[in-house]
């Protein structure tokens, strides 16, 4: 049992490690990057790619309380909330917590 929980900090250790690393790493090197340099929009575009990935995901194949709304409902939280991240002037904060709202309202309707 000792084994268990020696390897659960040593995971918890080499995580922590990384991530404050990287991190540390990018409070450093932050002043030198040029935010219109062509590898920072390809880190932006990445970053948007992935998301748009994980959310296609979800829509199409959903998990958990997910597969309690249907097709529809789904395609319709996706929709408001793109457009709210554009009129938001490209601001991921609203149109999540829109989603997590609208999809309630919407399941608890239907």
């Amino acid at each position: 049992m000792t084994d268990l929980y020696s390897n659960i900090f040593l995971v918890i250790a080499v995580t922590s490690i990384a991530t404050y690393l990287s991190r540390s790493l990018g409070v450093l090197f932050s002043e030198r990057i040029n935010m219109n340099s062509k590898i920072f929009r390809l880190f932006d575009c990445v970053a948007y790619s992935t998301l748009a990935a994980l959310i296609s995901k979800v829509v199409v194949f959903p998990a958990g309380d997910l597969v309690e709304a249907s097709n529809l409902i789904r395609l319709i939280v996706v929709f408001v909330c793109v457009a709210v991240f554009f009129i938001a002037k490209r601001n991921l904060v609203y149109p999540t917590v829109l989603s997590a709202i609208l999809l309630t309202v919407l399941i608890k309707i239907v």
